[in-house]
């Protein structure tokens, strides 16, 4: 049985290790705020984007974009640097490797925790280090870079982005995004065409779908780092949540623990009181 010295000792790690956990909390909350006032959606890219496809047959034009030769894919999953994500980032690398058993490719880790996962899943990878806020953009250019390199030497046709994302603070889930071939059908074509019926170009369609979906690409992947961190965030503090919860839990079993022995010592030292009062009283 614990002494209630260590009883007390105990109930005062409890409370330190709370208050530093709420701390943590308070913290991701914070960086999870300022992350999300900081990203935008950039709809008047995806509107300008639209609008020029609007006026392009993608069904004419013969581009590894539209219409990949290689069946080969690359998937990226994007992972974070640290832990206390609960289970998002294994999450994130398995679904990746599922893709890949359905269509056989190469692998892209963005991040040091799905390094970890990878390798204990014996899945060889390409390795781009863990997002820095600072850095997101460049960051996502030289990935874009890198993978369209790939195409453009036509080792893979497909590709894949898995990710988490945040739907709100407390839920996050993870998604994946198909990037090639490209596939989206701009809206209203037909009204668009009628509209415009003698759409002059003075570069070839195709050169103008690849180098609208190079700025496509390297403006989605800036996005989905921006969303992965924000998930990363959420993430962390939800696994915070449910630790604060758990040691919300062991104190009160110890407060009980304290409660208990305390009594009992007062117990038995009413008894050995009153047995020693009995026997003073007995020899007089």
């Amino acid at each position: 049985m614990k002494t209630l010295s260590n009883i007390k000792k105990d109930m005062e790690f409890n409370n330190g290790l709370s208050s530093l956990v709420e701390t943590l909390k308070t913290i991701s909350v914070a960086q999870f705020r300022a992350l999300e006032q900081k990203i935008k959606a950039y709809k008047k890219f995806d509107e300008t984007f639209e609008f020029f496809l609007k006026f392009i047959d993608l069904t004419k034009i013969n581009h590894p974009f539209l219409k990949p030769s290689n069946k080969l894919q690359i998937v990226i999953a994007v992972t974070s640097d640290s832990g206390l994500l609960g289970g998002l980032n294994m999450m994130v690398v398995n679904i990746a490797i599922q893709q890949l058993k359905q269509i056989p490719g190469k692998l892209v880790i963005v991040g040091e925790r799905g390094k970890v996962y990878a390798r204990e899943a014996n899945t060889p990878f390409t390795a781009f280090s863990g997002i820095k806020d600072e850095e997101r953009y460049i960051q996502a250019i030289q990935l874009r870079n890198y993978v369209l390199g790939k195409v453009y030497e036509n080792s893979v046709g497909y590709l894949k982005v898995v990710y988490s994302h945040p739907v709100s603070l407390t839920v996050q889930e993870v998604r994946v995004v198909s990037f090639l071939p490209f596939s989206e059908k701009p809206k209203d074509t037909k009204a668009a065409k009628e509209i415009f019926s003698e759409v002059i170009f003075e570069s070839d369609p195709g050169d103008i779908v690849e180098y609208l979906l190079y700025l496509y690409m390297g403006q989605k992947l800036y996005e989905i780092f921006g969303l992965s961190r924000l998930a990363e965030f959420a993430a962390r503090f939800m696994h915070l949540e449910e630790s604060s919860q758990r040691l919300k839990d062991m104190d009160k079993k110890v407060r009980l623990e304290y409660f208990r022995v305390r009594h009992e010592l007062i117990d038995r030292n009413m008894r050995e009181l009153f047995s020693a009062r009995l026997l003073f009283v007995s020899k007089h």
